[in-house]
């Protein structure tokens, strides 16, 4: 921390090193320095001080983005007297920018004068303010049209934390100030040609901003000359790149005001028409551009109709008996969806999503016949885009560009095809294959859509699927290999069919196998394919056990990683399931040995664990991954009188688990692989695992005292989950958990340990919750309970979801059993009010003040859980006394001076928590007190 006042000539010479100088460590050295210079309260004075000498451009930007900085985080460090004579001073400075100033610069003051005019309770009228005093002067018009662009724009900047009461105060100030705003605006633009393309862009971009808060009634959006001047730029093809960009920016805001408005703000429906043919005669100009091969411009004129559609969304399905005129809209985007670059179409898929969603919620077949034409023509441009380069002669690059659109394309159409039938749409696609003339990229692209469609049709479909699949079973030779792949992965997705009709099952297997063992690329969608279908034929895959136990033991002889390779593992032990329990264990032992046995080698030698390749055969985790798909998605069904068939797999493999977490103890990756493995394990033969309990928490607690690797707090959990309600066990997991305890605490109690260690966090408290849940009476009888309440305490304020989550179902699992209507243990509910009452107090105090300053609002529901246990827990009046305390102890006031909360509405939540039955009215009392301060 800065204890002096440094010279402003000291900050220009370190701002001098960081830019000019080429020694790295000197300039690391200068930045370090005028950080912690920024932090200091000297950096108020020393900013003015350099922005008024102007000495360069790098010192006036570094003063610039300081004073930006300083306003946006540090604004309470100013007393209320000092803010007039900052925002006096920022004026002068803005005052003085010229043409030639660098934008950089302007960029950062502008903020903080926008940022300031947001902050300052006392400044009252900002907007009429600065238009009275720049708005005269030539060279302020660029600042002044720059700083009211983003006081609309910074208004829910979550830096400044402004608080719902004074983002309110300010909506009304610029609806106030906007027909001035309007009227300064309309001026920048009535100089003819003599003005310049900077200020009509700024003048454009300030229009945009205003719109979009809505300050600007709609129906003066919609008619005045700003508004007619986007249309006439949209329409030139002389306009410039950066003012069309500019221009559809504002009409995209003004038509999503109409969305937004559709309820509140009602436009005259002649207008509203008026508006949307205006945007359709912006048809022509589309074409021009794409004649001229101006991709920028098309792609903004596809926006420009697709969010038209958006904002008259409702209205196409006001009628099931006659189409609304608002669908003329879908025309104009599937003819943006017709371009030949498929990034042009992207920008219309979230409109798809939507219109999808929407007609299968309302379930309405009439009604979605009017869409069906729309979907059969974005399907058949679809299968346009999708298609290859004829000059194509591998398989697309994993990586490329056009392979991810083709995923999108994927998800889209299993999104739509229910609007047109997914029978139908196969079929057309069949019927495309059989075209004359059709080309490898052409059947290449219509088995794609048909792939993504297949898994909705019927299993007993008997016209088009049986020729489908005798035609990709005898492919000829010179088969164009994308083609081959695609009709692999069309087999996969047709698992279901193949699985009604046995009779194919034979020959797609040996089809698969020979795929399987190519050197091309096709392994691949081989493997996924006979996962697939391992995974719907369960049953009559039986029969073919020894031929994928084969696939085991050959898996590293075929072209997959390591990914696909799990995957088939998976779909073979699916298999295992359904067998014999004598064949299980044989057929089981023989697959887990495969992965076991290159794992023993590796223990064994003499190689250190630091010689290890991720992802490759002497990764450790390679194979454990792989044992571990094995045991995870084998689950027999055995009944808890008889030994599990796997048991003695698992005791066999114990020694070799137990060693490798002794050689590899230091790596994090292969630890927690390892603890994965040990879980599922423990998870499928349960609790006839218990011989492995005492040596494994021996091991466990030992290396977690060395490591700290929080994957055994998660196995911990999973051992407590299985064993606590066996009497003999309780004592041992009691032992575990304290010795989890010290080393845990050690590590969250230094600075940032919470928030640096949210994996343990989370981990730690699932622990917790599964003691709670298993074995409460012995948990709450101990004396670890209170340091582990102590603790979540000071983790209610960290931030991250998942460990946040873990400490707020602690605290609820942890009260439950103080509920008054808790009959199931009654010698809980005294031992929870006693820890209720001690620490009511505390943790309501903690859930306030998270809630209110360093919670997201989506993690609001589990904070009032925890508050709607607590109220069943203790009496109404202790409740009432410690929210009224909680509450007491936030701030009356924001960093500019404004009033965060009022009486009235800090009563207004206490007494809504307080009569609150459910969850989810306290979790709308918590979201709308927040906004308050956030």
């Amino acid at each position: 921390m800065m204890e002096t006042a440094p010279t402003a000539d000291l900050v220009y010479q370190g701002i001098c090193t960081l830019f000019h100088n080429t020694n790295p460590k000197e300039k690391e050295k200068a930045n370090k320095w005028l950080e912690e210079f920024q932090k200091s309260i000297y950096s108020w004075t020393i900013a003015d001080e350099l922005l008024q000498q102007k000495r360069d451009l790098h010192s006036c930007y570094f003063a610039a983005q300081t004073m930006r900085n300083k306003i946006q985080n540090s604004f309470n460090e100013l007393p209320l007297n000092s803010h007039e004579s900052l925002r006096d001073s920022l004026i002068v400075h803005v005052g003085q920018i010229t043409d030639e100033t660098n934008s950089i610069i302007v960029t950062q003051l502008c903020l903080a004068v926008a940022d300031l005019a947001l902050l300052m309770a006392t400044w009252k009228q900002p907007v009429i303010d600065l238009l009275d005093m720049l708005s005269t002067q030539p060279q302020s018009v660029w600042p002044l049209l720059e700083i009211l662009t983003l006081i609309p724009e910074e208004i829910d900047s979550r830096y400044l934390r402004l608080g719902a009461n004074r983002r309110e105060e300010i909506h009304k100030q610029l609806d106030a100030a906007a027909p001035k705003v309007l009227e300064f605006l309309c001026l920048c633009m009535q100089h003819g040609d003599t003005i310049q393309e900077k200020i009509i862009n700024s003048t454009l971009r300030c229009y945009c901003a205003w719109v979009a808060i809505q300050a600007i009634p709609l129906q003066q959006s919609a008619q005045n000359p700003l508004t007619q001047q986007v249309f006439r730029l949209l329409s030139m093809d002389t306009t410039s790149r950066k003012l069309h960009d500019t221009s559809t920016e504002c009409l995209c805001a003004l038509l999503s005001c109409m969305e937004a408005n559709s309820g509140r703000d009602v436009l005259d429906p002649q207008l509203k028409m008026q508006i949307f043919n205006a945007v359709c005669m912006l048809e022509s100009a589309y074409h021009t551009s794409v004649g001229m091969e101006d991709i920028d411009k098309t792609m903004n004129y596809c926006r420009i109709f697709t969010v038209l559609c958006e904002a008259f969304f409702y209205e196409m399905f006001a009628n099931e008996d006659i189409p609304h005129y608002s669908t003329k809209g879908l025309d104009l985007v599937l003819i943006c969806v017709g371009h030949y670059e498929y990034e042009v179409a992207e920008i219309t898929f979230n409109l798809w999503y939507r219109l999808s969603e929407e007609l299968f919620q309302r379930n309405n077949d009439k009604l979605t016949s009017h869409f069906t034409p729309h979907i059969e023509r974005l399907l058949g441009a679809l299968y346009r885009l999708t298609q290859m380069e004829p000059d194509q002669e591998g398989l697309i690059d994993e990586n490329d560009g056009f392979n991810d659109f083709r995923r999108k394309v994927s998800d889209l159409i299993k999104d739509v095809a229910f609007i047109v039938g997914s029978g139908n749409c196969f079929k057309q696609m069949f019927y495309k294959l059989q075209e004359p003339g059709c080309t490898w990229e052409s059947t290449e692209s219509a088995l794609f859509i048909m792939q993504n469609v297949a898994k909705n049709i019927i299993p007993d479909e008997n016209e088009v699927i049986p020729k489908v699949v005798e035609a990709i079973l005898n492919l000829p030779e010179n088969t164009h290999i994308a083609v081959r792949y695609t009709s692999i992965m069309l087999l996969g997705e047709l698992c279901d069919w193949i699985e009604n009709h046995a009779e194919s099952l034979q020959a797609v297997l040996n089809f698969l196998l020979f795929s399987l063992q190519q050197k091309n690329g096709l392994a691949g969608a081989a493997a996924i394919a006979l996962t697939s279908i391992c995974a719907s034929c369960r049953q009559k895959m039986v029969f073919h056990i020894s031929g994928l136990v084969e696939i085991a033991r050959s898996l590293d002889s075929f072209e997959i990683g390591n990914d696909l390779a799990i995957g088939l593992l998976k779909g073979i032990s699916l298999i295992l399931s359904r067998l014999p329990k004598g064949q299980l264990e044989s057929a089981m032992r023989e697959i887990i040995s495969f992965q076991l046995q290159p794992l023993a080698i590796m223990v064994e030698s003499p190689a250190t664990a630091n010689t290890i390749c991720k992802g490759e055969r002497t990764d450790p985790a390679y194979w454990v991954d792989r044992a571990c798909a094995v045991i995870r998605h084998t689950n027999p069904d055995v009944p808890d009188s008889e030994i599990h068939p796997t048991l003695n797999i698992l005791t066999d493999a114990w020694p070799l688990i137990s060693r490798v977490m002794d050689k590899y103890q230091t790596d994090v990756r292969v630890m927690e692989r390892t603890c994965r493995l040990i879980r599922y394990s423990v998870r499928m033969v349960r609790k006839q695992a218990s011989m492995l309990v005492e040596p494994l928490i021996h091991q466990m607690v030992t290396l977690y005292a060395l490591h700290h690797h929080s994957c055994f707090l998660y196995l911990g959990s999973v051992l407590v989950d299985e064993f606590a309600k066996v009497e003999d066990c309780i004592n041992g997991l009691l032992v575990m958990l304290k010795s989890f305890i010290e080393p845990t605490f050690k590590m969250l109690q230094v600075e940032n340990g919470l928030k640096n260690n949210p994996d343990t966090v989370d981990d730690f408290f699932r622990l917790c919750s599964r003691f709670i849940d298993c074995c409460p009476l012995p948990f709450l009888q101990s004396s670890l309970v209170t340091p582990i309440f102590q603790c979540a305490l000071l983790a209610c304020t960290l931030d991250h979801r998942e460990a946040n989550s873990s400490v707020m179902k602690f605290f609820v699992n942890l009260l439950k059993w103080g509920r008054s209507n808790n009959y199931k243990l009654a010698e809980c509910k005294p031992l929870v009010k006693e820890i209720a009452e001690q620490n009511g107090e505390a943790l309501v105090i903690n859930l306030i003040q998270a809630s209110v300053f360093c919670l997201h609002s989506y993690m609001l529901p589990d904070v009032a859980d925890v508050l709607t246990e607590l109220k069943d827990v203790i009496s109404p009046e202790q409740m009432e006394a410690f929210l009224k305390t909680a509450l007491q102890s936030l701030p009356k006031k924001n960093t500019g001076g404004y009033v965060t909360a009022t009486d009235a509405q800090l009563l207004e939540f206490k007494e809504t928590v307080m009569k609150s039955t459910t969850t989810k009215s306290v979790t709308l009392a918590l979201k709308t007190f927040t906004r308050l301060y956030r």
